[in-house]
């Protein structure tokens, strides 16, 4: 996905859930900090968003242009309707969030993870996807170690084995 899709994807949900503001928390949310990132962070064509003032609206969205809606089958990529609590992210996350306004997205506000929050959050859902995402971010020196470790010592799980099993994926990224 490029920053201009994602920009479409912005003004669209914004539309359809009618606010002016979405919450993106997948990992097309690398767009708001880094316009230009490296392509292997940027191959899925989908964002992952909610609006800000109603996550539960994301419903909304999900059915006007989520997967395999006339708005995927026409552009190639889509929106995915999730809530607040789809992804496990680190304390405070909600005010790190980078904002993404401007002419592209026609009055609406994309609000994205911050890099370091995305990373968190990639960790806990351990998919070899995820975790060859956060590898490229530490690849591409995106990313902190010291900053990703004090995130994740930040992030609250349901479990302590969740945590532990975050823990252990981190460190096994960082050794190779």
């Amino acid at each position: 996905m490029t920053r201009a899709q994602l920009e479409h994807i912005i003004r669209a949900s914004a539309g359809n859930a009618d606010t002016l503001e979405i919450v993106i928390i997948g990992s097309q949310s690398i767009l708001g900090t880094y316009p230009d990132p490296p392509p292997e962070l940027t191959v899925s064509m989908e964002a992952d968003v909610f609006p800000r003032d109603n996550p539960a609206n994301s419903i909304l969205i999900d059915g006007a242009i989520g997967e395999r809606s006339f708005f995927h089958e026409t552009f190639g990529y889509y929106a995915h309707g999730v809530d607040d609590t789809t992804a496990i992210l680190p304390l405070g996350w909600d005010a790190r969030l980078v904002r993404l306004s401007n002419e592209n997205t026609r009055g609406a506000t994309g609000w994205c993870l911050e890099v370091h929050d995305l990373a968190v959050s990639k960790l806990a859902a351990g998919r070899q996807k995820d975790l060859d995402f956060v590898k490229a971010l530490f690849g591409h020196q995106l990313v902190k170690l010291d900053i990703v470790r004090e995130r994740l010592a930040a992030t609250v799980f349901s479990k302590e084995e969740c945590k532990e099993m975050t823990w252990a994926r981190l460190d096994r990224l960082i050794r190779g």
